[in-house]
């Protein structure tokens, strides 16, 4: 629609046939890119919706992103024989403002599709984030019109408290904790409403499937019997490693131009030692050796180093070292800031990678001191190192309170949460979807 309307803007006419199929094909392939950096942008995620006020300067940044995108493409690939400078410009213009109306007032256009009424039954935070989400998320195809607590369940009139609203609501769902054990009692109420076309699903299965994690209050010996297992996947696996030696020898190479300005930057500074090497915990919790440009203070008690010390000390020395930690910021190095926010400190990991410690995609290695202290903690923490960890994970791209050096439990939780989910659901499309969504972390200087 865009594309038309800038024709019609720029020639004063009608766009006929000849001058719209002219355009349709270098734009066509514009907009294929653009779809991409509008997934890598969150545009499409399916449980967030963008708020009003935040989306106009969303769109506007995903637009000069595509600007230049079309720049390159017309004025550096000549092939089709049009360089639309004035076109472009409009188009621009145009496309902004009806992708800015579509996102705010496309549903109301399109009509908001009717919704199945639904009952949820469950317990716990998680029920409650459910119920939360699903309600307020006109998007989803179900509407919870009541749920019911399973901890309530011994004073539960089921005929009173159900039945009556199935039918006086007209609910055609219910999402149901199947793995509660309170749930015993109402089952045979439950499997009586199955004559009256009652369809049921797996509460947790909905939670998952919004939130792209595994709600831990569901994790028990059986789910990893179900649904982990420490055997390979061969052929993904195989493919996934070729993937990361060959991603990590080319982005390795092309890198090797800035480590000579890196070393002199770090020289100048300080003086220091380039490279900082840390014992990170591995595949298999075997102890691996991760190497990065140093981006603290040696003279300062950087907590890069002092992390290091505590290995020696023992988890003791975890008060001392959060007290000392407190000033982590005021150690980082003017050069090591830069590197930080541009990403670049992590380029020698990709020796990582080459040598088979690191994969592009997985969990994030922890330090060891930390993971002995986590897995006393949390339970089932050990599970994130059945497989490879790697460069950028599922955690690092959704999980929005990532834990620091410092020991945080509750964060580590949610971290986790995100960890089996991908452990459960590796996949390529999923490596493909992290290594998309990575690229936005690294040029907006947000994440972890």
């Amino acid at each position: 629609m865009a594309l038309w309307l800038m024709l019609f803007v720029r020639y004063q006419e009608l766009p006929g046939g000849e001058v719209f199929q002219k355009h349709l094909l270098p734009f066509s392939i514009l907009f294929a890119i653009w779809v991409v950096i509008f997934f890598i942008a969150g545009l499409y995620e399916k449980h967030t919706l963008i708020f009003q006020k935040k989306l106009p300067s969303t769109i506007l940044n995903v637009l000069v992103v595509n600007t230049f995108v079309a720049v390159i493409f017309f004025y550096f690939i000549p092939y089709f024989g049009i360089t639309p400078k004035t076109n472009l410009f409009i188009y621009l213009v145009i496309s902004f403002l009806i992708f800015l109306f579509w996102r705010i007032k496309g549903q109301k256009i399109i009509g908001a599709r009717k919704r199945d009424n639904a009952i949820l039954i469950g317990s716990g935070d998680e029920m409650k984030e459910l119920k939360e989400e699903v309600n307020h998320n006109l998007w989803h195809s179900i509407s919870f019109v009541s749920s019911i607590d399973l901890n309530d369940v011994d004073s539960l009139d089921f005929q009173e408290d159900v039945l009556k609203m199935v039918y006086s609501e007209e609910v055609s769902v219910i999402a149901v904790d199947l793995n509660n054990e309170k749930v015993g009692p109402i089952l045979p109420h439950l499997y009586n409403l199955v004559f009256s076309k009652i369809r049921f699903v797996d509460m947790y299965k909905i939670y998952e499937d919004i939130f792209d994690k595994v709600p831990l209050s569901l994790v028990k010996h059986n789910w990893f019997l179900e649904n982990i297992s420490a055997s390979t996947q061969k052929s993904y696996d195989a493919i996934k490693q070729i993937a990361d030696i060959l991603i990590a020898l080319v982005v390795g190479s092309v890198s090797l131009i800035v480590y000579p300005f890196i070393y002199l930057a770090i020289k100048i500074e300080d003086g220091g030692p380039i490279f900082f090497i840390q014992d990170r915990v591995g595949q298999n919790n075997k102890i691996i050796k991760v190497i990065k440009f140093r981006s603290m203070s040696e003279r300062s008690g950087d907590a890069e180093f002092f992390n290091a010390a505590r290995e020696r000390n023992g988890d003791a020395e975890f008060n001392e070292a959060d007290e000392r930690n407190g000033d982590n910021e005021k150690k980082v190095t003017r050069v090591g800031n830069f590197l930080r926010r541009t990403r670049m400190d992590e380029l020698p990991q990709l020796w990582n990678v080459i040598k088979g410690d690191l994969s592009i995609i997985g969990p994030r290695p922890e330090i060891p001191s930390l993971v002995r202290h986590y897995e006393k903690e949390i339970p089932f923490y050990n599970v994130r190192h059945l497989i490879k960890p790697g460069l950028s994970g599922w955690a690092q791209i959704y999980h929005k309170e990532p834990p620091k050096f410092m020991p945080q439990i509750e964060e580590t939780r949610g971290k986790l949460a995100f960890d089996l989910y991908y452990i459960k659901n590796r996949s390529l499309v999923l490596d493909l979807k992290i290594s998309l969504k990575t690229l936005k972390v690294i040029f907006s200087t947000n994440g972890v």
